[in-house]
């Protein structure tokens, strides 16, 4: 698995963040089963992350330890999650999420449904500016 140590930002990133037998055995097909269903918000934030638009690449429903997450700068240890309706029922599951990714050397964004569809503009201008900051370290 690929850990950022805390005193080495330009740590170099793979593509694989989660162990071989994870993969294979349940987080392969769910990635495949969230890319083919994505939400509306996903989908539409997806057409303005992918071929690089932002001018780094951007993963979706990418592995990272135990966790599926939606978007994933691997290149700034970015992580983008789109919160639904469902995740006001899972506050503390979310934040130990985030809290273990944290600790991995991710830096976590979360944007709701309603903020993606609505407001984009100001996602896509949040995700920029944490990726220039985080490139730039």
């Amino acid at each position: 698995m690929n850990e950022a140590p805390a005193d080495q930002p330009d740590y170099p990133y793979r593509m694989y963040t989660t162990d071989a037998k994870r993969w294979t055995k349940s987080l392969k097909e769910y990635a495949r089963v969230n890319r083919r269903q994505p939400t509306p918000a996903e989908d539409h934030l997806w057409q303005t992350l992918r071929g690089a638009q932002l001018g780094v690449r951007f993963r979706r429903q990418h592995a990272i330890k135990q966790f599926i997450v939606d978007f994933v700068c691997l290149a700034a240890w970015l992580i983008v999650e789109v919160d639904g309706g469902i995740h006001a029922d899972q506050a503390d599951y979310d934040a130990g999420r985030t809290h273990e990714l944290q600790e991995c050397g991710f830096l976590v964004l979360r944007f709701s449904n309603e903020e993606v569809l609505n407001d984009t503009a100001k996602v896509l201008r949040i995700i920029a500016e944490n990726v220039q900051l985080l490139m730039s370290r």
